[in-house]
């Protein structure tokens, strides 16, 4: 198993994230090649709580103009954790 800070990036703090805050769900950015079980352990160990359920899904990512060349930023995975 990898390094738990290796495997949870960070915590994304967006409108849509703080709707979700009274039905105890927080949403991360997690590492692209991780699984559920990987994020459980890793989360409950970081911040010494039991998680329930775990929703993970890929955010792919959005095309971007700069001046006159066109470009991708990255895609990256979504972990919803209640």
């Amino acid at each position: 198993m990898k390094d738990s800070y290796s495997l949870v990036k960070s915590i994304i703090r967006t409108e849509k994230g703080t709707t979700f805050q009274p039905l105890n769900k927080y949403i991360f950015c997690v590492a692209n090649d991780s699984n559920k079980i990987e994020i459980k352990k890793a989360l409950e160990e970081i911040f010494k709580v039991k998680i329930s359920s775990i929703n993970t899904l890929f955010v792919r990512g959005k095309k971007k103009k700069v001046r006159y060349k066109e470009g991708m930023t990255a895609d990256w995975k979504k972990a919803i954790v209640t």
